[in-house]
């Protein structure tokens, strides 16, 4: 299977973004509705593209996109970089693209030169959270029955590692 190739988002990914977006929708990980047209832009102002990083087959075709920010816009705060959002395309599954994606974002955290690296995910998404557990990412919170999905209360694990050192 051909490699994805990892790259910044531009603006004019957005349409591709929106769509692979919504078709990985799923309540393994999602907290908002399913979206529903009409559909929001996927960039807007808390969503820039300079936030992304995208990956792509040899084709050209994003297959996947991981979101990374300063969970606060406090100066105490920049060593930390936060991600929140990760979605991989499903003909791309078990390519290894979503683990690129987080070697990406780690790398790309570290030259913004952040020391750590966060991110927040629901306890029953055990596929997601095996592959963060892989890439070195260690629990470090929960919050108990944190929402309310499908008749059933999830707990919202907090995970993070260090970006100092070997990884």
């Amino acid at each position: 299977m051909p490699e994805s190739h990892i790259r910044p988002a531009r603006r004019a990914d957005e349409t591709e973004l929106g769509e692979l977006d919504r078709a990985a929708w799923s309540p393994l990980h999602a907290v908002t509705p399913r979206p529903q047209p009409p559909y929001d832009p996927f960039f807007d102002q808390n969503h820039r593209p300079e936030q992304f990083l995208v990956a792509e087959d040899a084709d050209g075709t994003v297959v996947g996109y991981i979101r990374l920010v300063p969970p606060t816009p406090l100066a105490c705060n920049r060593h930390v970089r936060q991600i929140q959002g990760l979605a991989v395309a499903d003909p791309a599954r078990g390519r290894g693209v979503g683990r690129a994606l987080l070697r990406a974002a780690c790398d790309e955290a570290r030259r913004q030169g952040a020391l750590r690296i966060t991110l927040r995910v629901l306890a029953h998404n055990a596929p997601a959270r095996a592959l963060y557990e892989a890439e070195g990412f260690v629990v470090e919170g929960v919050l108990p029955g944190e929402f309310h999905l499908d008749g059933r209360y999830v707990d919202d694990v907090l995970m993070g590692r260090s970006l100092t050192g070997a990884g």
